[in-house]
């Protein structure tokens, strides 16, 4: 029967998914599961979206290699996959019923004799984390001792493992992404490639060369947030490109590039975003036209279109509202003009 303090460490766990610093709120979870369940080490492991590798986001108790060893060996072996198929934890303890795989026991197991033995254990407990109906992790507990994990401790994990499956995947804090509209598209950029989103088209920004460059340009930039108006073939689209600040490990080296179909506001023309955009980092008539190739007079009579179509009175003021909504076109060299820094201090 599951105590008081059981069903309340369960619950902090379940509490856990809400927290903004998600790389605290799993080495957390891991310390309330010690309060659950016996265990003398754990680890949380994730799955990378991009490569398909484990790689641990929180552990206690285990040595360097074994944790490593967890991570980087287990997914290869036949019982990986029986952990994987079932719903309820399997366990050393009930290596006779759930732990078997080719007609070999997992403590007869190479992996058992090689690494978790050696180790120092004698039981431990694994349980597939899952979210939004994919598989995300992995979390793992040991023990010293024989007989701790027996099918009530392994019930009590599986009530545990959609709130770690929260915890474990990448792509769980991307808190922008719940807010866009139908047709909205999103993706998580990192230095390895681009991650999907559950439930979102991808973003067709992407596939732009020239916008890979400004993903690439706002990575090393160290801003926080870039707004902007980008063309799809005939298409415009209102994008926002924001670092990820929060989330696992992976997702806090992505940058989260959201995008939304739009017409062009006040009906610039995309010329006209252009030279917008360039008035907007302080750039005058003279150097606009030398640098889109127009002549100082063909620049003036832009400016003097977009002023009456956003209805500003003056340069500064269109310039001011291009800087407020993101009326921007940039390039990687507008950057340092337009990208949105941690306020100091």
């Amino acid at each position: 029967m599951i105590s008081h303090q059981q069903l309340a460490a369960a619950t902090r766990i379940g509490m856990l998914t809400r927290e903004r610093d998600t790389v605290s709120a799993c080495a957390q979870a891991l310390h309330e599961l010690a309060r659950a369940l016996p265990l003398d080490a754990a680890t949380l492991l994730t799955i990378d979206p991009i490569t398909g590798t484990h790689v641990q986001i929180a552990g206690i108790g285990y040595p360097a290699g074994t944790s490593e060893a967890l991570a980087a060996e287990f997914a290869s072996t036949p019982w990986y996959a029986n952990v994987v198929r079932q719903t309820l934890p399997p366990s050393i303890t009930e290596d006779v019923e759930d732990m078997t795989s080719g007609g070999q026991r997992f403590r007869n197991g190479w992996f058992y004799a090689e690494r978790v033995r050696p180790a120092g254990f004698r039981d431990a407990l694994t349980g597939a984390l899952r979210h939004d109906g994919r598989l995300v992790g992995l979390v793992n507990l040991s023990v010293e001792g024989t007989g701790a994990y027996d099918t009530e401790a392994r019930q009590l994990l599986a009530s545990i493992l959609p709130a770690l499956g929260v915890l474990a995947d990448p792509t769980a804090h991307t808190g922008d992404v719940h807010d866009l509209p139908a047709g909205a598209g999103a993706n998580l950029v990192t230095a390895q490639g681009v991650i999907d989103l559950p439930g979102r088209e991808a973003a067709k920004v992407l596939a732009d060369d020239e916008f890979g460059c400004l993903v690439r340009a706002f990575t090393a930039s160290g801003g926080l947030r870039l707004r902007a108006l980008w063309p799809v073939g005939r298409d415009w689209h209102r994008v926002v490109l924001r670092r990820c600040t929060q989330g696992s490990p992976i997702a806090r080296e992505a940058v989260l590039v959201t995008e939304t179909p739009t017409d062009l506001p006040y009906g610039l023309s995309p010329r006209e975003l252009e030279v917008l955009t360039r008035a907007a980092r302080g750039q005058t008539n003279q150097a606009i036209a030398q640098a889109l190739f127009l002549s100082p007079r063909t620049v003036h009579s832009h400016i003097e279109h977009l002023l009456r179509k956003t209805g500003s009175a003056s340069r500064a003021e269109a310039t001011a509202l291009a800087l407020r909504d993101g009326l921007l076109r940039p390039t990687t060299e507008d950057l340092e003009h337009f990208v949105e820094r941690i306020p100091a201090g």
